[in-house]
């Protein structure tokens, strides 16, 4: 049986995978924001590349690349996957 370990999205290495669990108590325009983007509970996000200094990530969501802050992927965790 394997266990399962929540992280914050901007915790996950390039070619890593997690479904998101949870979003921060942020801002509410903020948390709509990620909302709208597809990061909802159940949905599954990899980490496709991260910009030479760390920050921007790259993700694929749904279908399609979205670039993320670090600090502003810290705010959603997930499971990985």
């Amino acid at each position: 049986m394997s266990a399962k370990f929540h992280v914050s999205l901007g915790g996950l290495k390039v070619g890593e995978s997690g479904r998101v669990v949870a979003l921060a108590r942020a801002d509410r325009r903020y948390r709509e924001k990620l909302l709208a983007f597809g990061l909802t509970p159940g949905t599954l996000v990899s980490v496709e590349r991260v910009a030479p200094m760390g920050d921007p990530m790259e993700l694929r969501v749904r279908g399609f690349a979205l670039s993320l802050r670090r600090g502003e992927a810290d705010a959603v965790t997930v499971e990985r996957a």
